[in-house]
């Protein structure tokens, strides 16, 4: 018996990506009035940290454009093609980003490096300034996409902009820095710190949706974990050939064999039931396949992996 169950949210989704969205668009004007003000402000001020800043909020410019796309996109249904549509965008979207922030990170530091080696007479009111600025909108960003963290997709935004928000903070304890002591390191060394930031971030989202897209399992999920709760379930006597993975932001898929005595089909549906509500309730799966064997046939009827799980 192979049975297949996928619940629909699709009011939920259309929703989420309607706020999403909005945020977004937002989020892409002001940073857009940002990267002016920091390009101009670290121009006439001499300024390599508001540079490297500038840079570093310009890279946001296509990456929140990809991420307002993505989530467009996820919503769109299933087609002949596309059979579990387009959710894997986002996950797609913060694996671009992630590549883009490296390369962005790098370029950071290689012109701090260089300008710590020449430093230059840095205009600290201007930095003041337009930190004050910067710290205004990168905070506002962030406060707004705080509800949607759970997806990669904008938590890899949300990430960005908070690291924006913090480097914003260092930009305006530097100027300070600069004013009192007249310490000219302190501009690149800022910028270095900055390019570290983001470079660290970089490599967490590209871990993580590397590990989405080779169908990894669930970062909060253990395969042992599951398969018990699937024992548990009455008449179920053993679990294998069992797969996890995620299709897409808060969607995840399972597909296993499970191993049930010989009985009616309407019997065997309330033990379906049953393993498909405990997996909703206990770790969010609500994409399943399972496919039923009856007790009687051998144990070697078909590929273990891993092996099999069995009461004691």
């Amino acid at each position: 018996m192979h049975s297949h169950v996928h619940h629909s949210h699709g009011g939920d989704s259309h929703g989420h990506a309607a706020g999403s969205s909005a945020v977004l668009g937002g989020a892409m004007v002001a940073t857009f009035a940002l990267v002016a003000a920091e390009f101009a402000a670290g121009t006439l001020g001499h300024s390599i940290a508001l540079i490297s800043d500038g840079v570093h909020n310009l890279t946001d410019i296509p990456t929140i454009l990809i991420s307002w796309i993505a989530v467009r996109l996820s919503v769109r249904p299933p087609t002949s093609e596309k059979t579990y549509g387009y959710h894997r965008s986002g996950i797609l979207a913060a694996f671009v980003n992630a590549i883009v922030l490296i390369l962005v990170a790098l370029y950071i530091l290689v012109e701090s490096y260089e300008r710590m080696r020449r430093p230059v007479e840095v205009q600290t009111g201007l930095m003041l300034w337009v930190a004050v600025f910067a710290l205004c909108i990168n905070g506002g960003i962030t406060l707004a996409l705080v509800r949607g963290r759970r997806d990669l997709n904008l938590r890899s935004i949300l990430i960005h902009n908070f690291g924006d928000a913090l480097s914003n903070v260092a930009i305006f304890a530097g100027a300070l820095a600069i004013r009192w002591t007249g310490a000219r390191w302190v501009d690149p060394a800022i910028g270095m710190a900055i390019g570290v930031m983001v470079l660290w971030s970089a490599v967490g989202i590209l871990r993580e949706s590397s590990h989405i897209l080779l169908e990894g399992l669930p970062r909060d999920l253990r395969l042992e974990d599951v398969a018990q709760a699937i024992l548990k379930v009455e008449n179920v006597q053993e679990v294998h050939d069992i797969h996890i993975w995620t299709i897409g932001t808060n969607l995840q898929a399972l597909s296993c064999h499970v191993r049930i005595p010989d009985m009616h089909m309407e019997d065997s549906e309330k033990i379906l039931m049953a393993i498909q509500k405990r997996l909703a309730d206990e770790f969010y799966i609500t994409h399943t396949t399972i496919q039923f064997e009856r007790a009687g046939l051998p144990s070697d009827a078909g590929y273990f992996m891993p092996e099999p799980i069995r009461h004691i």
